[in-house]
């Protein structure tokens, strides 16, 4: 779909030379007497968004020729034809100014997509390829449409309890989010560490989270974070789960897909004290390279032009090479290809597969 968008604005910066040639033609072969100067002033207006400045400026030049060329070819110069000539002089120099301001503007906000894809980077480090048997992989799309730092989050990490894993959505965007993410990660590194049981870890969680609201007031307090807590058990046959207001992992098997859904449904994180101290833990058999795949709402709530939201389970369902790798982007593919031009919202993607019994763990 991106190759496909880059193509048609490949074409798009043809139609400026599109207007003036349609103009020679048709005043050449018309047999009516229509002026196409109207045409040839657009020209240079629709060259300004398309093209460079030095582009723009040649489509302007070139437009004031092809007019002097239609003038020449019916009749001499006259002074009516002053007006249609100045105005075309105008309308390069205002197309030249506008190309100037919209540069500014694209690089303004491609310099801060930079600044904020490299504090997300900072902040959010990629896990490591590999964690004991299991393979890892993990992805972070940037909705097009923003370019503020999102408030998705994911992590692995080997305990001695089991190997942990967490992903989480933060409400809102820019350094308020991007700090709480930073709070949830060091709070979900430490509990790991440190917690024996799974709802250990999600209470620290809750309680860092709720220590970060508290510092705050307006809207931001009244932040929360939905969440998926992962615990695959010492002998990578079983998966803990804890989900607080998250979507369903999805496990993929043998061609199945089963969404993992929660038992009990729990307030995101921020929001437990709301709903008690009880942390619901589901358990479910976790075979031998079977893939786990996690997602924020960016991939099953990307829409298409209908508004018709993105289902991940159909692609999931076919026939995949193995690994976590090729699976996240074929869930990437198929969503931008569903939703056009990119996603409405961030997403973040996290998956792991496990490897056979007899696979040696590398500890990273």
């Amino acid at each position: 779909m991106r190759e496909g968008a880059q193509a048609g604005r490949r074409l798009l910066r043809w139609l400026p030379a599109a207007l003036i040639a349609i103009a020679l033609v048709f005043d050449l072969l018309s047999p009516w007497d229509v002026s196409m100067f109207p045409v040839l002033a657009a020209a240079p207006g629709v060259a300004a968004p398309l093209l460079s400045l030095r582009g723009t400026i040649a489509t302007g030049v070139a437009a004031n020729l092809a007019g002097l060329l239609l003038v020449l070819h019916g009749r001499d110069l006259g002074d009516r034809d002053l007006v249609p000539f100045t105005s075309l002089i105008v309308l390069t120099v205002i197309a030249a100014v506008l190309n100037v301001l919209l540069t500014r503007d694209r690089r303004q906000l491609r310099t801060s997509r930079e600044v904020a894809a490299a504090v997300q980077q900072a902040v959010l480090p990629d896990p490591p390829a590999r964690v004991g048997r299991l393979a890892v992989a993990a992805r972070y799309e940037v909705a097009h449409e923003e370019a503020a730092i999102g408030g998705d989050l994911f992590a692995v990490h080997e305990t001695a309890h089991g190997i942990r894993m967490v992903i989480a959505d933060v409400r809102g965007k820019g350094l308020r989010a991007i700090r709480t993410v930073n709070a949830l990660l060091g709070s979900f590194h430490e509990a790991s560490s440190h917690r024996p049981d799974l709802p250990g870890v999600v209470r620290q969680m809750e309680e860092r989270m709720r220590d970060d609201i508290g510092h705050t007031d307006g809207e931001e307090a009244e932040s929360f974070a939905t969440a998926v807590i992962v615990e695959v058990s010492p002998d990578y046959s079983e998966l803990r789960i804890a989900n607080r207001g998250h979507a369903a992992p999805l496990l993929v098997h043998d061609g199945a897909v089963s969404p993992l859904e929660p038992s009990v449904p729990s307030l995101p994180l921020g929001l437990g004290g709301l709903g008690g101290d009880d942390v619901p833990v589901d358990s479910f058999g976790l075979p031998s390279g079977a893939t786990l795949v996690l997602f924020t709402d960016g991939i099953n709530e990307a829409r298409d032009a209908e508004g018709v939201f993105f289902d991940p389970v159909p692609v999931l369902s076919q026939h995949l090479p193995p690994g976590p790798a090729p699976v996240l982007d074929a869930v990437l593919h198929a969503v931008h290809r569903h939703s056009g031009e990119g996603l409405q919202d961030d997403a973040a993607l996290l998956a792991v597969t496990v490897g056979p019994p007899d696979e040696p763990d590398r500890v990273p």
